[in-house]
């Protein structure tokens, strides 16, 4: 059973990040977003760069100045505390199957993660972009997904809430379903057969 994070277990908003240097930049919200480094934060997210050295460069890219730690704090504060899958459901699959985890993420954010979401606890494995240095929708992440699962493609679920990258697991054989809710995912895993109470 793999599961994608960011929105499929752990809601996020990226706006927030933006209202939050708006106060302190004085710049507006909007003008931020439309300047942010999309290219930049990809290159985090596949281990490119030092989190430090991407503070730093996100920050200027923006014409904003704060210290790094205040800086995590606010790249941290996407994140909302209830999670969207509950520890009750991901216990009971794991109890059954080996759970792993696949994300396009980043040292900050996946550091936080760990710390405040006890739930992770349950997956087996983590498959995260900025340590195995490629992003979904690459084949590459999902073939390792699958080999840390240690059974073929076709016996592997996976879930995610971006239907390209559903597509990029289907194309590597992969059981695939994009997430909309929990009782959805719940009832497509209960249609196949996997116990979730």
């Amino acid at each position: 059973m793999i599961f994608d994070l960011g929105r499929v277990i752990v809601p996020f908003d990226f706006s927030r990040i933006y209202t939050a240097l708006e106060v302190i930049s004085g710049k507006p919200a909007a003008e931020l977003h439309a300047a942010r480094p999309t290219e930049l934060v990809n290159v985090f997210e596949t281990g490119q760069i030092a989190p430090t050295e991407f503070a730093r460069e996100y920050c200027a890219r923006l014409g904003v100045s704060i210290p790094y730690e205040q800086f995590c704090e606010i790249w941290c504060s996407i994140f909302f505390p209830d999670t969207l899958i509950s520890e009750e459901m991901l216990q009971n699959i794991s109890r059954h199957y080996g759970l792993i985890l696949l994300s396009n993420t980043n040292a900050i954010h996946f550091e936080m993660i760990r710390r405040t979401y006890p739930l992770l606890r349950h997956f087996r494995e983590t498959v995260l972009s900025y340590e195995v240095g490629v992003m979904k929708p690459s084949p590459l992440i999902y073939q390792r997904a699958v080999e840390l699962a240690g059974c073929e493609a076709e016996e592997c679920f996976f879930t995610d809430d971006v239907a390209e990258y559903v597509e990029g697991a289907r194309n590597q054989g992969v059981d695939a379903v994009q997430f909309e809710s929990a009782t959805q995912i719940e009832a497509e895993l209960n249609r196949r057969g996997v116990v979730t109470r």
